[in-house]
């Protein structure tokens, strides 16, 4: 991505069907319009037209970037994949949890079968949280 090409702030609401969009970009960019349709099509069977229609109004939205300075256009993402993550993380605790990371936590150790690696992981998350206090 260019310098010149301003950071899109966090915070930005995606919606299921732009993370398809942005996870294409978030993998690889610039992208060609070509790649991202071809993209698209292997990974959620969208048309030509529905992948265009959405890079269009992706860039209009200011979420993506669009250089059309060479004989093809070329898409890059405005909005980081972490930007979005942690803007996608605090609106779902928020709202389903209301802002308990416990309350998360509970439900998902109840309901997943943990292994003692994913376990010592939670634990080494929790340690570094505690370390940055």
């Amino acid at each position: 991505m260019g310098d010149n090409i301003p950071e899109k702030q966090p915070g930005t609401d995606l919606t299921p069907a732009q993370w398809h969009l942005m996870e294409c970009l978030w993998e690889q960019a610039p992208r060609t319009s070509r790649e991202v349709v071809d993209y698209l099509k292997a990974e959620m069977g969208w048309s030509k037209s529905t992948t265009l229609t959405m890079l269009r109004r992706m860039t209009e939205k200011g979420l993506i970037h669009c250089d059309e300075s060479g004989e093809v256009r070329c898409y890059s993402p405005l909005v980081k994949r972490q930007e979005a993550l942690l803007h996608e993380t605090e609106d779902f605790l928020s709202r389903v949890y209301k802002g308990s990371v416990g309350m998360l936590m509970s439900t998902l150790t109840k309901k997943q079968n943990l292994s003692k690696e994913e376990i010592r992981e939670l634990y080494d998350i929790l340690e570094e949280a505690e370390r940055r206090m």
